[in-house]
């Protein structure tokens, strides 16, 4: 069973939709990230929904506002309301030398500062304020704030190639140890 926050394999989700903009069936979206990059997309995979062609997107800052395929009344657009909508990860445009998105994390490899293997990044959330990364570290998930300086992501070609916390990162980020564990005693 998948949660709300997932969409089908091999997608990554681009926000939520607030509701009708209009009366012809446009439904604005709230983007988690660049709003230019929904712009340039062909489709999108609506929870419930399945992949819908945008007709057009257009910019309405803060968020964009969708033309979806089969969507052309007001009411039809009401009934898309605070579902989750995400794209291809093939079909999002190219970024710029350097930059990545967060699906291109899925599947690296973390290590500790000392060069530790620590666990594999499985997927990066995003919790509002703040970026999560979720880590499988074997015995368990940690959740890593996805934060500058602590966690550096090491590029090879451009390309994201693994996720290292740096010596300043708090201790106790990944594995069974809880920050708010004081008794000191080690878990078996």
């Amino acid at each position: 069973m998948t949660t709300p926050l997932e969409g089908p394999q091999g997608t990554t989700r681009l926000g939520h939709l607030l509701g009708p903009h209009g009366v012809q069936g446009g439904v604005k979206l709230y983007v988690l990230g660049d709003p230019a990059q929904v712009l340039a997309l062909k489709r999108v995979y609506v929870q419930t929904r399945g992949w819908l062609n945008l007709r057009r997107a257009e910019s309405a800052p803060p968020s964009v506002v969708l033309h979806l395929a089969g969507v052309t009344t007001r009411e039809g657009a009401e009934q898309l309301r605070g579902l989750h909508v995400y794209a291809a990860d093939a079909e999002l445009p190219a970024l710029e030398e350097g930059s990545f998105y967060y699906h291109d994390l899925r599947g690296l490899d973390v290590y500790g500062a000392g060069g530790e293997h620590l666990g594999n990044v499985s997927d990066v959330l995003d919790a509002g304020h703040q970026d999560l990364l979720v880590v499988d570290y074997g015995a368990g998930t940690s959740f890593v704030p996805l934060q500058a300086p602590y966690v550096e992501i090491a590029l090879d070609g451009g390309k994201p190639s693994a996720v290292r916390l740096s010596a300043d990162a708090p201790a106790g980020l990944i594995g069974p140890e809880s920050a708010e564990d004081d008794s000191g005693a080690a878990e078996s």
